[in-house]
């Protein structure tokens, strides 16, 4: 019969090792030229918490969270020459909520409701800082779509906005 040392000693022993099995580990790799690709943590061997990957040339490509070895929070993705190309949400590896994408000289071109990597809700399109058209979407289809926003706003209850 064991005794109450005993199974102390014996949770004890078990938890030890178990947590030297599941310690996070910090990994780099790179490109053959030996500039950086990617660094982030790894949790068994899996992709957690903060990454960043790489251009060839050097400048981040994207950046983001992930959750056992998934994408998770907030991503932003970004061109070679550094300026920002996309950035959004994600859930369980899946694009979700609203995604912001980016034109080449930095500025929103358009927005859309995402879920599940679809569009799903509403897309809005700018032209220099302005909402232009809009379109609806249901599990990636195109439901309905303005080709302004007075109509927009008045098909959408939305007179407040301005």
């Amino acid at each position: 019969m064991i005794n109450f040392k005993q199974l102390y000693f014996i949770i004890l022993i078990f938890y030890l090792t178990s947590n030297l099995s599941a310690q996070k580990t910090f990994k780099k790799t790179y490109y053959d030229s030996g500039q950086i690709k990617e660094q982030g943590w790894l949790l068994n061997n899996e992709k957690t918490d903060y990454w960043e990957f790489f251009h060839k040339n050097g400048n981040v490509k994207k950046e983001g969270w992930f959750k056992n070895n998934l994408p998770t929070k907030y991503w932003y993705f970004y061109r070679p020459n550094k300026t920002i190309e996309k950035e959004g949400h994600f859930k369980k590896g899946y694009k979700t909520n609203w995604w912001l994408f980016y034109d080449n000289n930095g500025e929103i071109n358009h927005k859309c409701q995402l879920e599940k990597n679809q569009k799903n809700g509403y897309c809005l399109i700018y032209e220099k800082r302005k909402l232009v058209k809009a379109s609806k979407y249901k599990k990636g289809v195109k439901i309905n779509e303005w080709k302004d926003f007075s109509s927009f706003k008045e098909d959408n209850n939305l007179n407040e906005l301005r």
